[in-house]
């Protein structure tokens, strides 16, 4: 079945011409008149960029959403390609709506008009694992249903057989394979993809999303309603807002277009530093804004999380970097196990302030991504520095974000706008703000855990065996001579419960 699916790829790569942008590359020009001696029946006039958008539509998700991510990137994309791209983020064709009310009518085991008084059968956006109807409820509540794909599981686990096979391949050919370590990156794609196919999940990530935002200005994120949430069906709050990529309607309508580009870098940094649980799908097809300027959050598909580790490890990463102290960087790139441990400082420090000093003090309009990134791989490539997969979404994310910036406002200065909120954020959280928070938490822990001790210590010594007497005998000798110690400890775990309770 893989052999055919990749034979298929070959088929729609070569139908729709797009061999013409391989060919575009002086070494194998030469390909470019027999081939299309070959392939005379085809029509390849029209424009490359709708062929492209075409070949990704037809070739399934796993395509729409590298040409979606790609569509963000105008920096690194032609003008006339980023604008045709634009289209898959909530215009791909849409599947037949009388599927779609089967799939309902099944879902809930009744006829449409018994769970909604009014349906749209016209969907309002269709993307590559789903499409959406506006719906009311008998209740009257305004609701946005989401619709699975039919069978659309089998096709996205067929292109990630495929792309297993390509990351085998990589690692086996490509000196660079198990460095970048693919298979891995895969595999962690992979995980995100299952989880976009079960809607129960996604409503599950936008009803935390919500609750973490619960009291924020800058961002709104739908109720989701549970009784009608199936694993193929989700129902949320209608939103009402306008696509944040229509800049001149927003300006139009009053926003601070500014304040939005700023609020936006703010909404990164807080999901992923504070909460450890970011969106990892932001483009523009997903992000609306209101009337009053706050965004709207759409499609909980695919969220990213982080450990605590990688957050102290990501926050003194961008904090040095923000501080231009690019000794740190280095140090933190050994510390986390990201470069090798004989990795020497010096020349780590200096790689990594060649690439990234020449960017600082610019704006987004004035900075080369592309650029950026290729010297990045080289440096990695350079001194062994393996991919994380754990962060593969977060970077798609922040190129996300850098794309939604770059248009919204040209000008904004990433480094600056982000700097005083990690910089505030780390001082919660390593400095005394930081060691009144953990006192706080963990000063019910002790006081819960203290009137436990004896029963627990009483119960390992029961369990020593008699040839272990002598070292139970010492034990209880040492508890003796440290009687007053004790005494020190619980006066101070009742201090801190106090001061919890007066903290509280």
């Amino acid at each position: 079945m893989r052999i055919f699916r990749l034979f298929r790829i070959i088929f729609v790569v070569l139908s729709f011409g797009l061999d013409e942008f391989l060919l575009a590359h002086e070494r194998v020009r030469w390909l470019k008149k027999p081939l299309n001696a070959i392939l005379f029946m085809r029509d390849t006039t029209e424009p490359r960029a709708a062929r492209l958008r075409r070949a990704l539509e037809s070739l399934g998700p796993i395509f729409v959403k590298f040409g979606q991510m790609l569509s963000t990137r105008r920096d690194l994309m032609p003008s006339d390609i980023a604008d045709e791209l634009a289209r898959l983020q909530d215009r791909v064709p849409p599947f037949p709506s009388r599927q779609a009310i089967a799939i309902l009518e099944a879902a809930y085991g009744k006829p449409l008009s018994s769970t909604f008084r009014s349906f749209e059968e016209e969907p309002v956006a269709s993307a590559s694992v789903a499409q959406v109807h506006f719906a009311v409820l008998q209740d009257g509540r305004d609701v946005a249903v989401k619709i699975l794909r039919p069978g659309i599981a089998l096709t996205i686990a067929h292109d990630i057989s495929l792309l297993r096979a390509g990351a085998s391949l990589i690692e086996w050919l490509w000196e660079d394979g198990r460095r970048l370590k693919p298979r891995e990156v895969i595999a962690e794609f992979e995980k995100h993809l299952s989880d976009e196919l079960d809607l129960t999940k996604e409503a599950a990530n936008g009803s935390q999303l919500r609750r973490n935002f619960s009291d924020s200005r800058m961002l709104m994120v739908p109720e989701m309603y549970w009784d009608y949430c199936t694993k193929d069906v989700m129902v949320m709050e209608r939103m009402h807002g306008m696509p944040v990529s229509q800049v001149d309607a927003l300006r139009a309508a009053g926003v601070d277009i500014r304040r939005l580009a700023a609020n936006g870098v703010e909404i990164f940094y807080t999901q992923v530093f504070r909460d450890g649980f970011f969106h990892a799908d932001m483009h523009p097809g997903n992000v609306q804004v209101a009337k009053d300027g706050r965004y709207i959050a759409l499609d909980f598909g695919i969220m990213g999380t982080l450990t605590d580790i990688d957050k102290h490890y990501l926050a003194q990463n961008f904090i040095a970097f923000f501080r231009r102290d690019y000794k740190r960087v280095a140090e933190v790139h050994i510390e986390s196990g990201w470069a090798p441990k004989e990795t020497r400082v010096d020349e780590l420090e200096s790689a990594i302030r060649s690439v990234c000093e020449p960017i600082f003090d610019k704006p987004l309009r004035e900075v080369s991504f592309g650029r950026v990134l290729l010297r990045l791989f080289q440096t990695s490539r350079r001194f062994g520095i393996e991919v994380q997969p754990q962060l593969v979404l977060l970077q798609k994310t922040l190129l996300n974000i850098e794309g939604l910036g770059l248009q919204l406002d040209p000008d904004l200065d990433l480094w600056k706008t982000a700097k005083p909120w990690l910089e505030r954020w780390m001082s919660e959280q390593v400095g005394w703000r930081g060691f009144l928070k953990s006192l706080k938490e963990e000063a019910p822990r002790y006081a819960t855990l203290l009137p436990q001790l004896p029963r627990l210590l009483n119960r390992k010594l029961s369990e020593n065996p008699v040839e272990e007497l002598g070292q139970t005998l010492q034990l209880l000798l040492i508890q003796q001579r440290r009687r007053n110690l004790w005494l020190a400890v619980i006066a101070g775990i009742l201090f801190l419960q106090l001061l919890w309770l007066l903290l509280g």
